[in-house]
């Protein structure tokens, strides 16, 4: 922790649990606000601990995005399944991180349009968002061994379902969140490449030497039975893997295919306004110089539309969901597929 962060004011967050006591307990994590319409108020973020005696903590987030809600579902789910005698350690569940943007079902924060996963480390003294980010850090993230953050597209973007691991420069921390990523289960595991990681909730985990694992499993702004089924058993399947709840780690019928995002170059944005079309599916395989999508001038007709290429060879591994697209929107994401992943 910085010296900076050391001096900062206690979070002016509360919790109506005690994170040491055995059983289980649904309660809130309690951050004053006032508003117009609520002088003394308070934003409610719903929090289950599961605690059965020693062992390690594990953080299972959600709703780190407001509409992206595999996570959501499943660790609403899990809330009230998961038996404290089933569980060695220590469970804390939360499954709407950004309550307001959950309730609000929007990527940011209606209270001040805040994006969570790009206010970490965070700020006491900061909006709303930026105070619940501080808390996470400061004060769940520590007590924490292994964090488990759920994501999913939300409304505008399409995602295969894979979970993933970021490159570490500690091998041991990388090579054990990687074993998670492959663990959870997902059809796709993935070391993944982040466009800009500073403020995100991985690298705040990560540099506190935590083991993260993210996901992202479908997206459009909704949820289907085959990603819920592949968000449920992942989550059991993280459990498993780190020695919390008991049981067979289970695998995708299949097989798993391994996938690696070495570089922005991954990242396909989109230089033109208009209306998008997308010539390949999720999961195809692509080549380099293939035509992969067409944007189209929705301001004239008889112009002919603009062509986006590959950069590379590879998967389509996301897409954009919306058909209208600005300037500067990802439309695709191409991945390598790689045998094996390693640290």
């Amino acid at each position: 922790m910085t010296q900076q962060a050391s001096t900062r004011r206690p979070s002016p967050v509360s919790a109506t649990v005690d994170f040491d006591a055995d059983g289980v307990q649904h309660g809130f994590l309690k951050l004053p606000i006032s508003t117009d319409i609520s002088a003394w108020g308070a934003v409610m973020i719903p929090v289950t601990v599961v605690k059965n005696g020693d062992g390690p903590t594990a953080l299972l987030t959600g709703g780190n995005h407001g509409d992206e809600y595999e996570g959501i579902t499943s660790l609403l789910k899990l809330s009230s399944a998961l038996k404290a005698e089933e569980v060695s350690g220590r469970v804390i569940i939360v499954p709407c991180m950004n309550t307001p943007a959950v309730m609000a079902g929007t990527r940011t924060s209606p209270m001040d349009k805040g994006n969570l996963n790009r206010s970490f480390p965070g700020d006491p003294d900061g909006g709303v968002t930026a105070q619940i980010a501080d808390y996470f850090t400061r004060v769940l993230v520590p007590m924490s061994d292994v964090v488990l953050d759920l994501h999913s597209g939300g409304r505008t973007l399409d995602i295969l379902p894979f979970a993933a691991s970021h490159v570490l420069d500690d091998k041991n921390q990388q090579r054990a969140a990687l074993d998670g990523a492959r663990a959870f289960g997902a059809p796709y595991a993935m070391v993944m490449f982040e466009l800009d990681a500073e403020r995100l909730f991985d690298t705040a985990c990560e540099r506190q030497g935590k083991v993260f694992v993210a996901t992202e499993l479908g997206g459009g702004g909704t949820s289907t039975p085959h990603s819920m089924a592949i968000a449920e058993q992942g989550v059991r399947n993280f459990l498993i893997h780190y020695g919390l709840v008991e049981g067979e780690v289970a695998m995708p019928d299949g097989g798993q295919v391994y996938l690696d995002m070495p570089d922005a170059r991954c990242y396909v944005q989109s230089q033109h306004q208009g209306v998008l079309e997308l010539t390949v599916a999720l999961g195809d395989a692509v080549q380099k110089g293939q035509t992969i999508a067409y944007v189209y001038d929705m301001s004239r007709s008889g112009a002919e539309p603009v062509a986006y290429k590959a950069e590379r060879d590879g998967v389509l591994m996301a897409r954009r969901a919306p058909s209208l697209i600005n300037m500067g929107d990802t439309l695709a994401v191409i991945a390598d597929v790689v045998d094996r992943l390693e640290a």
